[in-house]
């Protein structure tokens, strides 16, 4: 009886080191579905909105090379914080708010090297973007940062003012006034290039 005692205790204690093991196993398999499923969805979430997201840092720093830069920088910071930015209520502006204050934090690093807000030129490479006027570029460059920031998140990213508000932390009204301000320099300059009597 003894025997059958012990014998029947390791049958136990194997059949709950299958369960046990069933159990790991399930969790694993679940959490690499999750992981898939995230995955899946910040591909999808890259694809959609990368675009969108480097014209909205180009249109705010002026630099091609330096936006792609600092754009893989803020998707990669999203998807290492993927869970939380996909609740964000507007994931793309958090990707470029992210880029535009990694720019800043570059920048203190590097401002004795370069300076970033010194008057450069706009990149030559920016005429081989269809969707980016190498002019409208040129005069965004003469903007003050915050106008450019406003321009970058209401007009290339479509936010409404509330949500461009929460983003830079600023009010309503303020974004209001640096859009109408921006959208009246640009409109007197583009309309001048265009038509070079209007200014005479």
């Amino acid at each position: 009886m003894a025997v059958v005692a012990r014998s029947t205790g390791v049958a136990a204690d194997s059949g709950k080191d299958h369960a046990t093991a069933e159990r790991r196993g399930k969790r694993i398999a679940a959490a690499k579905r999750v992981g898939g499923v995230e995955q899946l969805e910040f591909q999808e979430f890259y694809r959609a909105s990368r675009d969108g997201c480097l014209r909205a840092v180009l249109a705010s720093v002026g630099d091609r090379q330096l936006a792609e830069d600092l754009v893989a920088e803020a998707f990669t910071r999203a998807w290492m914080s993927w869970r939380s930015v996909s609740r964000h209520p507007a994931p793309p502006a958090w990707v470029v708010r992210t880029a535009l204050n990694t720019r800043i934090s570059w920048w203190r690093r590097r401002r004795r090297e370069v300076a970033l807000d010194g008057g450069l030129e706009v990149a030559d490479d920016m005429a081989g973007d269809p969707a980016l006027d190498p002019a409208l570029l040129t005069v965004l460059r003469g903007l003050p940062r915050r106008q450019r920031e406003v321009i970058a998140f209401r007009v290339f990213l479509d936010l409404d003012t509330r949500t461009t508000a929460k983003v830079l932390g600023i009010a309503p009204g303020t974004v209001t006034a640096h859009l109408s301000r921006a959208v009246s320099t640009l409109r007197e300059h583009l309309v001048t290039a265009d038509n070079p009597e209007v200014g005479s």
